[in-house]
């Protein structure tokens, strides 16, 4: 499409929270398909560069400031295909390099409210493919009562005030190695790490180790310039190692610190996403942390609480977040000519629609 102007009729978008995060959802032929042209159009939308985005629907704060952007697949198992875009707040920066498993939440129900996806009685599963590096299959199933989408409901999720109508997300896993290092733990700045990937690239290491609780608040840790920086040495070194080349301008690899459960947990997490500290946990992230966490060795395994069942429960900040997670095998061995991969992993999110209508970018400059 045309690029419009502010006296031109607008870009239709809904606004939706989806898990712990908010964002704003576009159909594919609704945006420019030249990914500049569609970069620049979003930081306009979103009102980036700048650190309120007062003059765009941003809130000033990365969980705030994502973009999904869907369309019909032309994959035959899968209905819709979808792109997660971070837009940066305070640089003029849309990254692609990862998904968000929050925000996908909400890709079942959009799907179904611009007739992507036919409505069936009582639920709707909804066939998703990620189009981001990572890639991957998730099934979403999506309460429609009456051939409408349910919004409400008794599911609490930790992060999010209010309850609302259940969508389990499962994501049955390509079978390629968790380790893309090829090594269980790595050494940076005479720190060990655990570099993991699950569908999001996460760096573990043990707060200890930075001689950190883990249970800090994520204003603490914000706070915090020599840590910040310590971190983020780590993360371009770990980058680097992961494949994803220089990363200073990327998003990921996710610096997670990890320690031992203080709520009856399995673990406890605080996570650079990558500068703040989120308040949660980003979906994606939680599957990386615990499959990172069940393998032996790692830096994270011994922190780990004895569990019964596939479910494993991430603490963090604000809560907990319950993710299953079942891999190909738990044992790194050097040599051994394969790897340990994740075989499915499933959550339950909520989501809500929140606007839907028109949306009239600043004027490019």
């Amino acid at each position: 499409m045309a690029d419009p102007s502010v006296d031109a009729d607008g870009i239709r978008c809904m606004i939706m929270r989806g898990g712990t995060s908010k964002g704003l959802y576009f159909l594919a032929a609704d945006l420019p398909s030249d990914a500049d042209s569609r970069d620049d159009l979003l930081l306009r939308v979103m009102g980036s560069p700048d650190v309120r985005q007062i003059d765009g629907l941003g809130g000033a704060h990365p969980l705030t400031s994502k973009v999904a952007v869907v369309s019909l697949s032309a994959d035959p198992d899968a209905d819709v295909d979808y792109l997660f875009l971070q837009v940066q707040v305070d640089r003029a920066i849309v990254s692609a390099t990862q998904t968000c498993g929050n925000i996908i939440a909400g890709v079942g129900p959009f799907a179904i409210e611009r007739g992507l996806v036919p409505v069936t009685p009582g639920t709707t599963r909804v066939r998703i493919r990620t189009r981001n590096p990572s890639g991957g299959q998730t099934v979403a199933t999506v309460e429609t009562p009456h051939g409408r989408v349910r919004y409400d409901g008794d599911t609490v999720i930790s992060g999010v005030p209010f309850p609302g109508a259940a969508i389990p997300l499962e994501s049955p896993a390509p079978a390629v190695s968790l380790l893309p290092t090829g090594a269980v733990v790595d050494e940076f700045d005479g720190v060990r790490v655990t570099c993991v990937d699950a569908g999001m690239p996460v760096v573990l290491v043990d707060a200890t180790d930075l001689g950190l609780t883990g249970t800090e608040p994520p204003e603490l840790l914000e706070s915090d310039p020599v840590l910040r920086e310590r971190v983020e040495s780590l993360r371009l070194q770990a980058g680097r190692a992961m494949g994803l080349g220089e990363v200073a301008d990327e998003t990921v690899p996710k610096m997670t610190l990890v320690s031992r459960p203080t709520a009856g947990g399995s673990i406890s997490t605080r996570s650079f996403i990558p500068h703040r500290v989120h308040t949660a946990i980003g979906v994606v992230a939680a599957v990386s942390v615990g499959a990172g966490a069940l393998l032996v060795g790692s830096v994270a395994h011994p922190l780990l609480a004895p569990r019964v069942g596939p479910r494993l429960r991430i603490e963090h900040p604000t809560g907990h977040f319950d993710v299953d997670v079942e891999l190909t095998s738990d044992l790194y061995e050097a040599g051994a000519g394969s790897l340990p991969a994740v075989r499915s992993s499933a959550v339950v999110r909520t989501a809500r629609k929140l606007a839907d209508g028109l949306v009239w970018p600043r004027p490019s400059r």
